[in-house]
């Protein structure tokens, strides 16, 4: 049995490229799909630290929004 692909590459690279208006490389599609993985890891570890700190027992929305402005700093190319 093949393995099933995670997100339709064609799709992702005719998007990239509609807004964009510049010439892709071949794998790009994976380059993005890789920066949004670790984009959502730093950001759910840095809510995790923020609702320790908190003294909240999980993970909540307000805790992911006090952090989500750091994180997309970081991430901004």
């Amino acid at each position: 049995m093949a393995p099933q692909q995670l997100y339709p590459r064609s799709t992702v690279k005719r998007i990239v490229k509609a807004h964009s208006n510049r010439n892709l490389s071949k794998n790009v599609d994976i380059m993005i799909f890789l920066d949004y993985t670790l984009f959502i890891q730093d950001l759910m570890r840095e809510a995790t630290i923020k609702a320790r700190l908190s003294g909240e027992r999980g993970i909540s929305a307000r805790s992911v929004r006090k952090v989500r402005e750091n994180s997309l700093r970081k991430f901004k190319g």
